[in-house]
């Protein structure tokens, strides 16, 4: 598990999972916070490495615009799996095995992406997975 505390606006944080070439990385830079899964054997840079990119906030909805919260991303045993939180509260799931990832702002929506076989159609929230993945974690 890694934690940090980040202000609204002004952070960056990414964690490699055990397996490799898998990558998670926040990012809050002014305006929204997202949560991008990486593969860190794809291309240049870091806008090449992006397999799927999540919105999970807008910086109008936190609350306190100088409070520190604390981020927290917890990788599944076999490192396919991460969950990001915010203040304990799991935000979004990224899971490298399904190539698939969730967000409670079910945001951004695109067509599939066929190019690196991700599922980018749908963020939307599953409370299933990420039940299970506490269970198996917190087991």
């Amino acid at each position: 598990m890694h934690t940090f505390h980040f202000k609204r606006g002004d952070a960056f944080f990414a964690s490699d999972s055990t397996v490799e070439p898998w990558s998670v990385t926040f990012e809050d830079e002014g305006t929204a916070g997202y949560l991008y899964a990486c593969d860190l054997h794809r291309g240049q840079g870091k806008e090449d490495s992006i397999l799927d990119a999540m919105l999970l906030y807008n910086n109008t909805t936190l609350e306190e615009p100088e409070r520190q919260y604390l981020g927290t991303m917890q990788w599944s045993r076999d490192g396919m799996q991460c969950v990001f939180y915010i203040d304990g509260t799991a935000q979004a799931m990224v899971d490298f095995a399904t190539r698939e990832s969730f967000c409670r702002s079910n945001f951004p929506n695109f067509l599939d992406n066929q190019h690196v076989q991700w599922r980018t159609s749908s963020h939307e929230w599953n409370d299933a997975a990420i039940e299970k993945f506490e269970a198996e974690i917190y087991a």
